[in-house]
Formats: structure tokens, C-alpha cells, sequence
């Protein structure tokens, strides 16, 4: 039964007309070597970033997948239904690809295979069970928004878009986040659908949206801290770092995130219905860049 401070709210077309489209993917990581070590535009800061995400993708996504599949019996709505399907089919490919990539991050030197040890799952697993189940839903419909708002910005910025790496990395950078916004509801509506409350949504938020910025600072500052390279390089890790903080990955991130604590609050309150379009034909339509990398 759903609790009485559960936001009512009927479904929209995009919530219920629209499956995530499961694609079975290969991407070609090493083929191109040519940015070295630094692989996204030879900045020390923003490429120990972006291989600490993509360290934390896999475990993360399995954690994302478990968090629904404990409410598998719950679930009746069979739109909702098929959407959860496509969701875990996304997501556990993401955490394929993802780990394929960490295991040549790791040979650069990126301290980031503690991401993928069975001590960590095991510690992770067992301290999921002792969270009540609406609460690492709830949980997962956050971080949900957290991909989504930086899908929305990785696909809509130009300048994003023209910042130098290897290529292979976003090709693989394009489709997470495409499918990202492809599925972007879904958790949240099944965390709604088996009865979680607005209160519940809103302090699960706010609690994630207050540890972030220093776990994230801390994280990146632990990577550094392992490069012998970047121990040498202070003044450039200042001024790398205080491009990534002020550029366009997170300028004014903060308010973005923020929207989902407003009460009845929805995913697909923000339109990114053109944006989706646009880039499945531009990855996926007849001529597209990602094409021949479907299997």
C-alpha cells in the first residue's frame, strides 16, 4: 500500500510508452594509444577523475541492479514491468564495458581495481541487506538523477563534446550516458510504485547531496596522491583542478542536482526527449558513429 505522503502523480507518455533498448555493445579500448596515460586531453586532474567514475561504474551498477530486483515480486504494473527489464539490461552492460575499460586504466597506473575486489561487493552486499529495501531504492533513484543531469550536460554541451581524449573512451562516454537518460525514471518509479514516500526521497537526497562534494574531492585526492607524476606537479594540479571544478562538467551542478528535492519532484519533468533523439541517430541510426561497434 502506498504511504500517504507518496507524491501522486499520473504516468506521463515517455513513463509509460518507451522500453530502454537493451544493445549489446564492444568497444575497442587501447586500440589508440596516442594521449598516453592522460587520456582526456592530457590534464592530470580530469583523467584521474573520470577513471575514478569509471572505477566506481561497475560496483555501482550491480548495486543499482539489486536494489530493484529485491522488489521483483512487487513490481505488477507490466510497463513497469518491461522498463525494469530494460533497465538491468543497460545497466549491467554499462558495468560490462566499464570494467573492460578499468582493466586498461589499471595497466596505466590508475589505482582504481580496489573498486572491483570481492572484499568490497561482499562488505557492499551485506550492508545493503541491513538497509531497509525502500531505502536503497531510494538511493538508487538519486544517484539516477545524478547520472542523468551529467548525461544531459555531456550530450548537450558543444564544449564538452570538443574536449580532447581517446576516442574510444567517448564513444564509450556517448552511449552510457544516452541510455542513462533512456532509462533515467525508472528506478524512481518503481521506488513509487512499492510505496516509497516523498519523505523518504527527499532525506535519501539530501543526505547523498551533502556527502558528495567532499567524497568526491577526497577520492580524486587519494588518486593523485598515487601518481608519481602528479606528486611533481603541484601548480599544474591547481590550475587543472580549478578547471574541472569551474568548467563546463560542473558549473552550476549543484542547483541542477537540487531539483530533485523539491516536493513531486519527477525525472521527466526535465525534457530531454529532443536530446535523446537526436543522439540515438547520431549513435545508433542508419549511419551512426556507434553502429559498427553493436554486436
Amino acid at each position: 500500500m502506498v504511504d500517504q505522503d507518496t507524491a501522486q502523480r499520473p504516468l506521463s507518455a515517455a513513463e509509460g510508452g518507451s522500453y530502454p533498448k537493451v544493445r549489446r555493445i564492444r568497444f575497442g579500448f587501447g586500440e589508440d594509444d596516442s594521449y598516453g596515460k592522460y587520456f582526456v586531453n592530457d590534464d592530470i586532474v580530469f583523467s584521474h577523475f573520470v577513471a575514478g567514475l569509471s572505477g566506481a561504474f561497475p560496483p555501482g551498477e550491480e548495486s543499482f541492479i539489486r536494489s530493484v530486483r529485491r522488489f521483483a515480486d512487487d513490481i505488477t504494473d507490466p510497463v513497469l514491468k518491461k522498463r525494469v527489464v530494460g533497465f538491468i539490461g543497460q545497466e549491467a552492460m554499462h558495468g560490462q564495458e566499464h570494467r573492460r575499460l578499468n582493466e586498461k586504466l589499471v595497466e596505466k597506473g590508475y589505482p582504481i581495481g580496489w573498486w572491483d575486489s570481492e572484499t568490497l561487493k561482499d562488505r557492499q552486499i551485506r550492508a545493503e541487506m541491513r538497509l531497509p529495501a525502500r531505502v536503497h531504492l531510494a538511493m538508487t533513484a538519486a544517484a539516477e538523477h545524478y547520472t542523468a543531469v551529467l548525461a544531459e550536460r555531456v550530450l548537450s554541451s558543444d564544449e564538452i563534446q570538443g574536449i580532447p581524449g581517446e576516442p574510444e573512451f567517448w564513444n564509450l562516454l556517448n552511449w552510457h550516458v544516452l541510455e542513462e537518460l533512456e532509462h533515467k525514471s525508472v528506478a524512481f518509479d518503481a521506488y513509487r510504485a512499492v510505496g516509497g514516500t516523498e519523505t523518504m526521497r527527499i532525506a535519501v537526497m539530501a543526505a547523498l547531496y551533502v556527502l558528495t562534494l567532499p567524497v568526491s574531492l577526497l577520492s580524486l585526492a587519494a588518486s593523485l596522491a598515487q601518481d608519481p607524476i602528479a606528486r611533481r606537479q603541484p601548480v599544474r594540479l591547481i590550475r587543472e583542478a580549478y578547471s574541472l571544478v569551474r568548467g563546463p562538467v560542473f558549473r552550476g551542478i549543484m542547483g541542477e542536482l537540487a531539483r530533485y528535492l523539491k516536493p513531486g519532484f519527477h525525472p521527466d519533468d526535465i525534457d530531454t526527449d529532443a536530446l535523446l533523439e537526436r543522439w540515438q541517430a547520431e549513435l545508433f541510426g542508419a549511419d551512426g558513429t556507434l553502429v559498427d561497434h553493436l554486436k
